[in-house]
């Protein structure tokens, strides 16, 4: 009796899931951030964060100017590392994997990293070339979340998880390169708050990247300010 209960359960459970389709959990998890008029009156991002890695604390600031480019600067012991995408191509300064100059990131790793321009990866991704694809559900820690597999123009995936009572996204996974070697990203994002703005935000997110690793806690969101676009342009040498 008990294993018929089971079987009948995991029945039930996928039926829920197939009875939605991606689109519906996806419109659903706009709502969530704050509704589409409100993402669609965004465009710029700015946030204070701190960030832990290996013990040690940092400072980090990120712009997002929506569509058009994304800046995150973090201060290591007096080292600067700068990572920017744009809508034309991405560039980075890092000390410690050997660039002190700017330099511009490889073209696989600008293809997977695009997304980070918008608001939402997942909002109004149609009209950006992009593709989704519904995979079910798989358990985020203790939780079941819906699995989304997203596919952008560029034809870099990310799957994305999201939880079925908050709609929030809980974690994001996509490939990526460390030091020459292909790597799977594990973004895990939580403690959601109101922004001044009206839209929901992840004030924590736990980056992994297999032998790194990090956390980053949001101070400050401000939510279209002022920017300068040529903060986004790579210094000629």
């Amino acid at each position: 009796m008990k294993k018929i209960l089971l079987s009948l359960t995991a029945l039930l459970s996928v039926a829920l899931v197939n009875a939605q389709t991606a689109d519906e959990i996806i419109a659903k998890h706009i709502a969530a951030l704050g509704g589409k008029e409100k993402l669609a009156q965004v465009t710029s991002v700015y946030t204070e964060n701190t960030m832990e890695v290996m013990g040690n604390e940092a400072a980090s600031k990120t712009t997002l100017l929506v569509g058009k480019g994304y800046r995150n600067e973090s201060d290591f012991n007096g080292q600067q590392i700068v990572n920017v995408i744009t809508d034309k191509g991405g560039w980075a300064v890092n000390p410690f994997g050997g660039s002190t100059e700017p330099t511009a990131i490889p073209d696989e790793m600008y293809k997977s990293g695009k997304d980070q321009i918008f608001i939402a990866p997942l909002y109004d991704y149609a009209a950006r070339g992009g593709k989704v694809e519904l995979l079910g559900k798989e358990k985020v820690g203790t939780a079941e979340a819906f699995k989304i597999k997203y596919t952008n123009k560029e034809n870099a995936e990310t799957t994305f998880y999201i939880d079925p009572t908050s709609y929030f996204v809980t974690r994001a996974l996509r490939k990526g390169n460390a030091m020459g070697q292909d790597i799977t990203i594990t973004t895990d994002f939580s403690d959601y708050k109101k922004t001044d703005a009206g839209l929901y935000y992840p004030y924590t997110t736990n980056l992994d990247m297999g032998q790194f690793a990090l956390k980053m806690s949001t101070k400050k969101v401000e939510v279209n300010k002022a920017v300068d676009p040529s903060i986004f342009e790579m210094p000629k040498k």
